[in-house]
């Protein structure tokens, strides 16, 4: 959503991302969920499309990045995956290689997170940002909750089909306020008027250029306006045992629902499905009666009982909630 945004803003988004690992999401898994897509390109090609659709996504490569897929590896096999120092280099190597002059971290906080406490967050964020100023570019992380899942979806082709939903304007608020937050903090780094984030989106500009940036690198366009040619599992409602008001509904066990499904990877390398995962009828605050449907799970029988232990687990009901900030705080 955030780069879409920025590209009819009039900046060019050009980034490099990873394959999902456990229970958390990777961006080139959800994007590979449009029939035809694909993040593999060499250097030549990644600039000659942030140039022409100010839009590019690119998947890690021997081209880009060669030396961050070896070092995974080995953090894989030292027991050293959580070590901030590592995870630091690892993401800040494929941005400054991307070639950005501004740069907007979004460093997650919470359950569904790899970071669980805001100290570690916080030490992550700082690190990232004195690399990053070390090697002369402007940098800005947002730390954002994930104790529950941002917007109601989380899978591969169910997240693309909630991003064009949100660019349409009819997706969730509260990921549509961190896409924005986002968005306009890159705006300032460039010295721009950050409304222009607010502006992009609601002219209907960022769908544009989402649907172009799609088609440039061989995804089927039409996904924007037909959704039965994303690659959706078959639909089971999970519905609510007691009435209540929902007080958590804890990212990490939502995670591990779709990470059953086969939705994710347990390690390096394993083929996914696409078309698994979780849409969430209810979040915190959301008042339920008995029987009411909590979530629709989106499935093709693998690992289906685990998944809803999981969901069963990941809802907390009680008396009453008290809402959740989005964003808990900015480095620097």
């Amino acid at each position: 959503v955030v780069g879409p945004i920025l590209a009819a803003a009039g900046c060019t988004f050009a980034k490099m991302s990873g394959r999902g690992l456990a229970h958390t999401g990777g961006t080139i898994d959800k994007l590979e969920s449009v029939p035809g897509w694909r993040g593999e390109m060499t250097e030549r090609e990644f600039l000659e499309r942030a140039e022409r659709i100010g839009l590019v996504i690119a998947a890690q490569s021997p081209d880009l990045a060669p030396l961050d897929g070896k070092l995974y590896a080995l953090r894989d096999v030292t027991a050293t995956v959580e070590s901030i120092p590592l995870i630091a280099s690892s993401i800040m190597s494929k941005k400054l290689a991307a070639g950005a002059r501004s740069i907007v971290l979004d460093v997650k906080v919470g359950k569904g997170a790899f970071m669980k406490t805001l100290e570690e967050a916080r030490l992550l964020a700082k690190t990232m940002v004195e690399i990053g100023q070390g090697a002369g570019r402007r940098v800005r992380a947002l730390l954002t909750s994930m104790e529950a899942p941002l917007g109601r979806a989380v899978g591969n082709a169910i997240e693309v089909r909630e991003a064009i939903e949100t660019l349409k304007g009819k997706g969730p608020a509260d990921l549509l306020e961190v896409a924005l937050r986002l968005a306009e903090e890159a705006l300032r780094l460039e010295g721009l008027d950050p409304g222009l984030a607010r502006r992009a989106w609601e002219s209907g500009k960022a769908l544009e250029r989402f649907q172009a940036f799609l088609e440039a690198q061989g995804g089927n366009p039409r996904v924007v306006e037909d959704f039965s040619l994303l690659p959706l599992g078959e639909e089971l409602p999970l519905a609510s045992e007691k009435e209540g008001v929902v007080q958590e509904v804890d990212a990490y066990r939502v995670g591990l629902a779709v990470l059953a499904l086969g939705g994710g990877r347990r390690k390096k390398g394993e083929a996914i499905d696409h078309g698994v995962g979780v849409y969430l009828l209810k979040k915190p605050g959301d008042r339920v009666e008995r029987g009411e449907v909590l979530a629709l799970v989106y499935h093709r029988g693998k690992g289906l009982e685990e998944a809803l232990a999981h969901l069963r687990e990941a809802f907390q009901l009680g008396l009453s909630a008290s809402p959740l900030p989005l964003v808990l705080d900015a480095v620097p």
